[in-house]
């Protein structure tokens, strides 16, 4: 039985999704979006980070999967998602979380079929495999969609014998 983070990173909001790795079966455990303040941005990662800190610390996952960067509307926005993505990294890796990365086109296709999915139909299905009765908020949607595709991807590799995925010197280097 393992948890996972999923982390959905922005320099205005930080969705994050907590599910339960129970063999085949994922369950929801929590879910909800860091806000950050209109302030400038090292107080805006210092919320990012301590915000992912006690969320780590509440639940206690031992991995965590997180989208990567995409080129955004500007060269600016693409900067601020890099560095909110680094403060979440960081969090991760200083609770000694086993951190994936993934695109977002790569967890549409794992959690809808298609890499084109728009968000209604990632939330749709996120709520149809954690049997959620209620929408959750957009940004925390895409960090449970993120987790599930942690999941499979995780449940992928380990028949294939890649589960022995071992860092070295920063890069993720996998032992067959």
């Amino acid at each position: 039985m393992t948890i996972v983070l999923g982390v959905d990173p922005g320099s205005r909001i930080t969705g994050f999704g907590v599910v339960r790795e129970n063999g085949q079966k994922c369950e929801y455990i929590a879910s909800g979006c860091i806000r950050t303040p209109e302030a400038n941005l090292p107080e805006k990662l210092h919320t990012i980070f301590q915000g992912l800190q006690e969320i780590i610390q509440t639940y206690q996952p031992t991995t965590m999967g997180i989208e990567q960067v995409f080129m955004a509307k500007s060269a600016d926005s693409a900067l601020k998602l890099g560095q909110a993505r680094g403060a979440a990294i960081v969090a991760g890796a200083t609770q000694g979380l086993d951190i994936s990365e993934y695109s977002a086109r790569q967890v549409k296709k794992t959690v809808t079929g298609s890499g084109a999915a728009d968000k209604e139909q990632v939330m749709l299905m996120v709520m149809h495999l954690l049997k959620l009765e209620k929408r959750p908020q957009v940004d925390a949607s895409d960090a449970l969609a993120i987790a599930l595709c942690h999941i499979h991807h995780r449940q992928t590799l380990i028949p294939l014998g890649l589960e022995t995925a071992k860092r070295r010197r920063g890069r993720l280097r996998l032992s067959l």
